[in-house]
């Protein structure tokens, strides 16, 4: 056998290695995740909004009060940290959200959510005791929005970009439950 071959042989089986390690300690990427990752593109003119997360099924479970919790800060989705990029400073209810990557949380609430703009980027969105890894001291924008209630159920958690009013809203929809936040 020449020596190319052999080279490209052994090349392959470190590749081969390298993938097999990384499925087994850090993420097994040839199962299908619980969670699959989703990113949700806006564009309109010279604006540039993007979220990255996970999104979460409701599997017949309840949610909102339940699996997610009220009162304390979610993830706003499943494993990594939700990340929301803009390229330009966005007015949101009245506070600026400067031009950058921040990360997105949530405080759910029965009638109200409140959605927090994080300038701190977090790997993973919760410690190894499921404790939301959020620091407050990072937000650059928090707000409250009003919860709508959906006639029908959302199976897996989806975060949107919505327009259709000439108004753009970031929206999030999971079980019955609907929150848009205006984005201007």
């Amino acid at each position: 056998m020449n020596t190319f071959l052999k080279r490209v042989l052994v090349l392959l089986s470190i590749v081969a290695l390298g993938l097999l390690l990384y499925s087994v300690f850090v993420e097994n990427i040839f199962a299908k995740r619980l969670s699959p990752k989703d990113t949700v593109k806006f564009e309109l003119n010279d604006l540039r909004l993007k979220v990255f997360y996970n999104r979460p099924f409701k599997k017949e479970r309840e949610i909102f009060g339940a699996l997610v919790p009220f009162d304390k800060v979610w993830r706003t989705g499943a494993n990594e940290a939700t990340t929301f990029e803009t390229n330009e400073t966005l007015d949101i209810n009245g506070m600026i959200l400067p031009v950058g990557k921040y990360t997105l949380w949530s405080v759910p609430k029965d009638s109200t959510w409140n959605i927090m703009f994080n300038s701190k980027q977090y790997e993973w969105g919760v410690d190894s005791e499921m404790n939301p890894l959020w620091d407050p001291n990072y937000d650059v924008v928090n707000i409250e929005v009003p919860v709508q209630k959906l006639e029908s159920f959302v199976e897996q958690f989806t975060i949107a970009f919505d327009n259709s009013t000439d108004k753009l809203f970031l929206t999030m929809a999971w079980d019955d439950t609907k929150i848009a936040v205006p984005l201007k």
